[in-house]
């Protein structure tokens, strides 16, 4: 048993690290994907990408699905990957690749705190402490004037929130997964909430935005195109598919604390690329992850 339980750990663990390291490099391919196309074309491609590439694993699981589950899986592929697809490009049009991935830290105590309104789960007097300070470092980072120096509330780049809103969101879908789906395998779960929400995207991406005209006539598209599809493929089809499964696998708070490591990856990616962090967002990094850390904590 011990050599089962320790297996698991490891795999978890595992699983985590490469997480990490995935989502923490998506914040960059965003910033090259809007560099051509705008917020609402990005999200609807990375839809479009992650569930045309899941397209042989959810098609033929459809047909054994009843109407509850379909009902959850919609709601799934909304608040899991539809909806945090143009939020996060969206707000990355006046954040930095690095801020948008601290901001994203958050979602542990969303899941916490949406599990204690809506799935009966307990919240502590510790999960509102780390709750509190997280969003005192939120402020901050949000806040921070050129120079270092920390703004007035008039001054906050109101952006954040985008971001805030799909931590929401994320907080919704990993208790929906834990608490709805005991019977559906991770694969299928990802496969098929994307393919739920594939439809709206491509109709969107194609009526909806200049897309299609931007790809043959704007400077630097296919590369551009190409960041997005690795965002969509890589990040959001095969890095749900592993998070799923490390939600079914251990915890909701568990699987969301691959935040914590995220923000590391993130910050070195926009460091790299040239992206200047000041005192002020560091003290705000510092009371984000520590908010994190705290309300999370056994």
């Amino acid at each position: 048993m011990s050599k089962v339980t320790s297996e698991n750990a490891l795999q978890n663990w595992g699983l985590l690290i490469a997480l990490a390291l995935v989502w923490g490099s998506s914040f960059i391919l965003i910033k090259r994907g809007l560099v051509v196309f705008s917020p609402g074309e990005l999200g609807a491609f990375r839809i479009v990408a992650a569930g045309t590439f899941l397209l042989p694993l959810s098609l033929p699981k459809v047909k054994k699905l009843n109407a509850k589950q379909v009902q959850n899986l919609i709601l799934v592929g909304l608040v899991g990957s539809f909806i945090p697809a143009f939020l996060f490009a969206k707000a990355q049009t006046q954040l930095s690749s690095s801020l948008t991935g601290v901001l994203n830290a958050l979602t542990p105590l969303f899941v916490v705190l949406i599990g204690s309104i809506f799935f009966q789960s307990k919240i502590t007097k510790r999960n509102a402490l780390g709750l509190a300070i997280a969003f005192i470092g939120v402020t901050i980072l949000v806040s921070v004037k050129e120079g270092g120096s920390f703004g007035d509330f008039s001054e906050i780049n109101s952006y954040a929130f985008f971001v805030i809103l799909a931590c929401i969101c994320y907080g919704f879908n990993l208790n929906l997964i834990k608490h709805n789906f005991v019977e559906l395998k991770p694969v299928e779960i990802t496969a098929i909430s994307l393919l739920m929400v594939l439809p709206v995207a491509l109709v969107f991406l194609m009526a909806g935005t200049e897309f299609s005209y931007k790809l043959v006539s704007a400077e630097g598209a296919l590369l551009a195109l190409t960041y997005v599809a690795i965002l969509g493929i890589v990040g959001t089809a095969i890095a749900l598919i592993f998070f799923n499964r490390l939600v079914k696998s251990a915890t909701p708070v568990f699987a969301s604390s691959v935040t914590y490591l995220i923000p590391i990856v993130a910050i070195f990616w926009g460091v790299w690329d040239g992206e200047t962090l000041l005192i002020g967002h560091y003290v705000g990094i510092v009371a984000v992850v520590l908010g994190v850390w705290i309300g999370n904590k056994k």
